[in-house]
């Protein structure tokens, strides 16, 4: 599988787009604002750049894209108004793999700079946008020209699928019945691309630039992470789906084999060591919190469009839709799209039986960085 070609999220508005189906990754996102508010207050106060150069790495698209730079912008200019200074320019830079949906962020960008112009009293700054398509784990942007970098739920997504794993048969990702090397094989890749992506960005961030970085992970410490944990459990939940119809003859054992999520959801002190070992940054914080499989069930005070809750009181079916937008551009190209509503009909089923009887949960890291002078 050539993950840059496949690895997207399902584009468009639809009922199994990204758009209408990303609330485990709006509450991440707002469960971090503090730290992001913290790291442009300390940016902005220190360096008083008259243009700001802001990059989402892993942008996606829908409602989560602008969320960001929407907040970072409304702080930036509560800054200048406290500070008696002129709002500086905005260049917000979003990137992803090219197989994103960049049309309807494009879309969608006026009505979003004519909302926050009125949002904001006195408006804002002039506000510059570009789409920057390729992999993270490669330069995408020239040195020194960025003053914050952002990303959230996107590391977790590695540049390729671990080698040497062929015997990781009837697992999908590491699972409790995979081969102990499959576990250090995946951890070793993501040491090689964090540690990509940290040089990039120590390139491409100005001195004492920030970065502020969830990513989807775990608390367990052990050597062995295949646990309960969210991000594995969900990965092992589709395996017995995908098992299931293997069993039946749907696809082929051989197909199931060689299929494997290219993803590794790290420990905090697994990020911290990688941040450690490359050098450029301080770590300013870092910080767990867990979000619910389910977010609209504790999302308390929170309203959401009505056509991207449709079923808040079926757990199964929001987290199943939540993980189709996901997963089904790699699905579709390895297994075929005539399997797609077959293995998400018994996802869904598999995933409101566990969530019916114990607490399930995704663990998220967020680290604040800041560029070593």
């Amino acid at each position: 599988m050539e993950v840059a070609q496949v690895l997207r999220m399902n584009g468009g508005a639809g009922k199994t787009s990204y758009a209408n189906n990303s609330f485990v990754q709006q509450k991440a996102i707002t469960l971090s604002k503090p730290i992001r508010e913290e790291a442009i207050t300390s940016l902005y106060s220190s360096t008083l750049p008259r243009s700001l150069a802001i990059a989402d790495l892993g942008c996606s698209s829908g409602p989560n894209t602008l969320f960001v730079v929407s907040e970072v912008i409304k702080t930036v200019e509560q800054l200048c108004r406290k500070l008696n200074h002129k709002s500086p320019e905005y260049r917000v830079f979003l990137n992803d793999l090219p197989g994103n949906d960049f049309n309807s962020i494009f879309v969608s960008l006026e009505s979003f700079k004519e909302k926050l112009q009125t949002e904001v009293e006195g408006g804002i700054g002039p506000c510059y946008f570009t789409g920057v398509p390729g992999s993270f784990y490669g330069r995408v942007f020239p040195y020194q020209s960025l003053h914050f970098v952002h990303s959230s739920y996107s590391l977790q997504w590695m540049s390729k699928v671990p080698e040497g794993i062929d015997n990781n048969r009837g697992n999908i990702y590491i699972g409790t019945t995979s081969p102990s090397n499959v576990a250090r094989a995946y951890y070793h890749q993501f040491q090689r691309d964090f540690s990509s992506f940290l040089k990039c960005r120590a390139e491409e961030l100005v001195e004492e630039g920030r970065m502020v970085l969830t990513i989807l992970g775990r608390k367990n410490e052990a050597e062995d992470p295949a646990s309960s944990e969210g991000g594995y459990l969900i990965w092992e939940l589709m395996a017995m789906a995908l098992s299931d119809m293997c069993v039946q003859g749907i696809i082929k054992e051989e197909e199931l084999d060689s299929f494997n999520i290219p993803q590794y959801t790290p420990s905090p002190s697994e990020v911290k060591l990688e941040v450690l070992k490359e050098g450029s940054f301080v770590i300013n914080r870092v910080e767990m919190a867990q979000v619910n499989w389910n977010p609209l069930e504790d999302w308390n005070g929170v309203e959401f469009e009505s056509e991207r809750c449709e079923s808040v009181s079926d757990s199964g079916y929001n987290l199943a839709q939540c993980m189709r937008s996901v997963a089904e551009p790699m699905l579709v190209s390895h297994f075929g799209g005539h399997i797609i509503e077959e293995v998400f009909s018994r996802f869904q089923k598999i995933l409101a039986d566990r969530m019916s009887k114990e607490k399930t949960e995704f663990s998220n890291i967020t680290i604040l960085m800041t560029r070593k002078a």
